[in-house]
């Protein structure tokens, strides 16, 4: 049986998603659970590998789980009375024969999330990253609108990456101000969705957007990076903690009648 998983996780323990020697891993974390429920060494495939204290609250995964009588969508509780509180399952299903969560995944969406405030404000810090004033709205929506469709996006991927392409097409760029809490400081979530990104892209792309409605990066700077320039064109690399994996897309209903 192959089954996919839905996940959620605070990312701010764990070095990422992919296993590492000697730091703790959300596979990692899933791995052992799934070892401790059913005997059986599963390897997890993830839809994307989030990065150190980068969270999720619609990651895909999918695993082989064979020789084990359980009705999959009980995996979901299987798994969770093993993980640590800062990793769940919200649901499980069994996936078509040969679903690979990597390869199959069609598009993702990430949420960068940002808070105007002269002072931190704790109830917000480990989900987000706070910015300064000031922020033009309208210069952001330009800027937002720069980015969608495809370019080359090599200057908003930082170094290390080793991809064979940096051509990547994003379908679109929402710029909402969710409110967290009454009384509560400004807010930007910038959602950002695509066919593929690279290494901190989003996170470089999220900074670009602020630098411009900041009216610190002109116009002409960002279309030079998304023309293939050079990492140099842009701002510093955003933090982690203010990254979200929302959801990813396979083209069909994989959970319970969701398009996740």
């Amino acid at each position: 049986m192959n089954v996919a998983l839905l996940l959620s996780y605070d990312g701010t323990r764990f070095s990422g998603w992919q296993v590492q020697d000697n730091a703790p891993s959300v596979q990692a974390a899933l791995e052992e659970a799934a070892f401790a429920a059913f005997g059986a060494r599963a390897r997890m495939t993830g839809s994307g590998r989030t990065d150190a204290g980068v969270h999720a609250a619609g990651q895909v995964a999918s695993f082989p789980l064979d020789g084990v009588r359980i009705a999959p969508e009980r995996v979901a509780d299987a798994l969770n009375a093993r993980l640590p509180p800062d990793v769940r399952v919200l649901q499980s299903c069994a996936a078509p024969e040969g679903f690979d969560a990597c390869r199959a995944a069609k598009r993702k969406t990430y949420r960068y999330f940002v808070y105007f405030s002269r002072r931190e404000q704790p109830l917000l810090e480990r989900y987000a990253v706070r910015a300064g004033e000031p922020f033009d709205p309208e210069l952001a929506r330009a800027a937002a609108d720069l980015v969608e469709g495809e370019h080359d996006f090599a200057a908003f991927s930082s170094t290390g990456s080793s991809v064979k392409t940096t051509v990547r097409t994003v379908y679109s760029v929402s710029l909402t101000s969710p409110s967290v809490f009454p009384g509560g400081p400004r807010t930007l979530a910038v959602d950002v969705c695509g066919n593929g990104f690279l290494y901190n892209m989003v996170r470089i792309l999220a900074g670009a957007i602020l630098d411009c409605a900041a009216g610190k990066l002109p116009p002409e700077r960002l279309r030079e990076a998304l023309c293939g320039g050079g990492r140099e064109l842009l701002g510093k690399t955003m933090p982690a903690r203010g990254l979200t994996l929302l959801s990813v897309d396979y083209g069909f209903p994989l959970f319970g009648g969701t398009n996740l």
